[in-house]
């Protein structure tokens, strides 16, 4: 689907009457309808309008039998295969909907819209077949399903068993199926014939795990071949370690071909019948045999709506994974709730809009000794607590100053190190290593941001001027840093002081243009790191915009600053003299020592996936939710930021006036 805004003004609409509470009582579900062009209304439609039923619910009654009497075409709404983080039954909305004007999916009983599709769309373009795979994987990578609040510390069983999939008592999709108890019991004893002696794992439905519904079922089924899995695990590992997939018409059955299965289908699901699954029931009106990538292209990429919440618009799939991968990290992270240590009573608040969502995030003068669930520490306060995730800024942080004590857009944890210590290893490290061979489609997303960020000239604090008038010649940009930062105490060791770096820069390139940038910290005299330049340096580039400065420069010498990272992304040459997170991999020259267990080779697009989408979380300051790198990006640019309260700038006066020594949002 592709993207567009609002329908109401200009573009006629099609009044769609309905007769069920939650089109009107869902905002959500209102907002993704009148996207598509829909007008709801109350009342009685006329010939050339259409009516609203949400798929075969006990109220679709209604709006079919006045569709009948009226003589009007019917659109049938139903959640899409990649809905929320929880089932809708807990309240949440959903990021996409089915929406068909020739009936259900899941019904054999007339062909559907999605059937159609199927059948008469030549699914042979490229760009779609590519889009798919990448997609297919990224589900896998991501461990995303309909519903996706699963708990990745679970370990499904040990490999080699046979997997049945359960439902729920009275669903739609297992009724048009024919499935009853009875039927779902056949499914288990066959499966057990067809595999002697093998284990058989029934998985329950999420909803039953929920308590929202019974699926068939029970521990009467249980045997010593036989056990049910009613943990919250992703689909994805369990489909892996089994050796063959019964089901009647679960979504389960769909994941388990995406997965290399093919697997046996006791009823007629919509991904029956097009030669991927062993059918017991086959459709005689499906004869067309297909990939996994052709029917996922039909019913993930052309079928569903799908609904953007940051921009409010409609969307393609890959924007709604987007979505799922920021929201479901944060669930699966802060779920437990976190103790925290080592953090300023100024970013408390910030803190817990980032992390406390789902469990408050609760404050403690030290980590606790036996914690009960997850401990962050500031990062350079987490020297002596064992096991603690150290948190620390993102490399997109905001529009102003740490120091300034401007809150960030986004943070990293890291439960092995921090990105700017090389005396260890950090979960960054390991990102930047798997990253060095890329999917087609993770090259394309840090393609795509690393040219947004160019195109809008964003850095880590967006802050200063235009670039003064530059002499000519080799132009080198040397830039300051705030000489007590961690990040030079831990990562160098003969070059510590901006002053010593000019002089190494100056007897290395004696005729060049040396443009020194002091760290803006330091120009706010909230930060160490002041020095007489002298003639060290030809240009001395105050409040610059350092994306202004590396426009124009032909290298970046430096010992660790974030500037080096952003100059490799504008294709800028870079000599480091210390050890930053980007140095070591084969895309710096490095003049430093840097760890020999930095050997991956991974790309420029591999170290900016790593480092941009794979490392940091990301708050959205518009809606205050998790959000994409994408969004944070888009936000910067237009100017949202969190905003700093009138507290925070007299604590940030204060701090300059004391200048002490402590981190601060660097």
């Amino acid at each position: 689907m592709v993207p567009v805004q609002d329908t109401a003004a200009g573009a006629e609409r099609t009044r769609l009457f309905v007769y069920n509470g939650g089109f009107l009582a869902n905002k959500r579900i209102r907002r993704i309808l009148s996207l598509a062009g829909f007008d709801i209304r109350l009342g009685l439609p006329q010939s050339e309008d259409f009516v609203g039923v949400w798929g075969n619910s006990p109220t679709a009654h209604r709006g079919l039998r006045i569709a009948h009497k009226r003589q009007t075409e019917v659109l049938r709404v139903e959640d899409a295969f990649l809905r929320s983080l929880h089932p809708g039954r807990s309240g949440e909305a959903p990021l996409g909907l089915l929406l068909d004007r020739s009936g259900l999916h899941f019904d054999p009983a007339a062909p559907s819209d999605l059937e159609t599709l199927i059948t008469t769309h030549p699914l042979d373009d490229t760009t779609l077949l590519d889009r798919a795979r990448g997609s297919i994987e990224r589900l896998k990578e991501l461990n995303l399903s309909k519903y996706s609040a699963f708990d990745l510390e679970i370990s499904p069983p040990d490999p080699g068993y046979v997997l049945v999939v359960d439902q729920t008592q009275g669903d739609a999709a297992v009724t048009a199926s024919e499935g009853d108890t009875a039927r779902f019991r056949e499914m288990l004893v066959i499966a057990q014939e067809e595999n002697p002696g093998m284990r058989v794992v029934i998985k329950a439905h999420p909803e039953t795990l929920a308590g929202h519904r019974s699926g068939h079922f029970t521990d009467q089924d249980l045997t010593d071949r036989v056990s049910i899995l009613r943990d919250p695990i992703s689909p994805w590992p369990l489909l892996e370690g089994a050796v063959g997939v019964y089901t009647l018409s679960s979504q389960l059955g769909f994941e388990a071909i995406l997965a290399g299965h093919k697997p046996r289908v006791f009823g007629q699901p919509f991904y029956a019948g097009w030669g991927l699954t062993r059918d017991e029931n086959p459709i005689p009106r499906r004869q067309r045999n297909l990939t996994r990538a052709q029917l996922f292209a039909a019913a993930m990429l052309l079928y569903p709506t799908w609904y953007d919440p940051y921009r409010d618009q409609l969307c393609e799939l890959e924007t709604v994974i987007d979505t799922l991968e920021a929201q479901t990290r944060a669930w699966r992270q802060d779920r437990k709730g976190w103790t925290a240590s080592g953090m300023r009573l100024w970013k408390r608040k910030h803190l817990q809009q980032m992390f406390g969502q789902h469990q408050k995030v609760q404050f403690k003068p030290a980590m606790p000794p036996t914690p009960d669930r997850p401990h962050m520490v500031w990062a350079n306060q987490a020297r002596d607590a064992v096991g603690a995730v150290r948190v620390e800024d993102g490399f997109l942080r905001s529009r102003g100053l740490g120091a300034n004590l401007v809150p960030p857009l986004s943070l990293v944890t890291d439960d092995l190190g921090i990105y700017y210590d090389p005396t260890r290893p950090s979960r960054l490290e390991e990102w930047i290593s798997a990253r060095e061979s890329l999917r087609a489609d993770q090259e394309r997303r840090a393609e795509r941001l690393v040219a947004r960020l160019l195109s809008d000239g964003l850095s880590k604090y967006n802050t200063g001027g235009k670039s003064p008038s530059l002499p000519e010649g080799h132009r080198i940009l040397v830039p300051g840093q705030v000489e007590d930062d961690a990040s030079i105490l831990l990562g160098t060791s003969d070059i510590r002081t901006n002053l010593d770096l000019l002089r190494a820069v100056r007897k290395a390139n004696p005729s060049a243009v040396l443009i020194y940038k002091p760290h803006p910290d330091v120009e706010g005299n909230l930060r160490e790191g002041k020095v007489k330049v002298g003639k060290l340096a030809d240009v001395i580039a105050k409040d610059t915009d350092p994306a202004a400065l590396l426009a124009q420069v032909d290298e970046v010498w430096t010992m660790t600053s974030l500037l080096g990272f952003e100059a490799l992304l504008r294709g800028v040459k870079v000599t480091t003299l210390g050890a930053p997170f980007y140095a070591g991999w084969g895309l710096t020259t490095d003049l430093g020592t840097v760890p020999a267990r930095r050997g991956a080779r991974p790309s420029l697009m591999g170290l900016a996936h790593a480092t941009l989408i794979d490392y940091p979380r990301y708050m959205d300051p518009v809606t205050g939710s998790p959000c994409p790198v994408e969004v944070a990006a888009e936000r910067l640019a237009r100017g949202f930021t969190t905003r700093s309260g009138p507290l925070n700038r007299i604590l940030s006066k204060l701090q300059g006036a004391l200048a002490t020594h402590a981190h601060v949002w660097r």
